[in-house]
């Protein structure tokens, strides 16, 4: 398998993701790429009102400083769950709390 690996052509993209894994950075990534994910799915309205965001194993950790934003936002919590992971191109959030 090294001998094949190091025929081929790897792209820059392909290198760092392979490095990434290999590393086991990939849980560091994914935060970033979920708080960007929020951040860009969410708009203003909501990113105003979000103080932090943190993934912990397979939960999202959102903390928000208005209360109803908070209600109106758990009303739909199966559905922002799926937004992020489909903004994300993987399953990475089981579950989310909004605190």
């Amino acid at each position: 398998m090294m001998a094949k690996r190091q025929n081929e052509h790897l792209s820059l993209a392909d290198a760092l993701k392979e490095f990434i894994v290999e590393n086991k950075l990939q849980k560091g990534m994914n935060k970033v790429d979920v708080r960007n994910a929020w951040t860009s799915l969410m708009g203003n309205g909501v990113n105003n009102y979000t103080t932090s965001v943190d993934l912990i194993n397979d939960t999202l950790y959102v903390s928000l400083s208005s209360s109803v934003l908070r209600q109106e936002l758990s009303l739909g919590k199966s559905k922002i769950i799926a937004m992020l992971n489909e903004e994300l191109g993987k399953e990475i959030i089981k579950k989310l709390v909004l605190r």
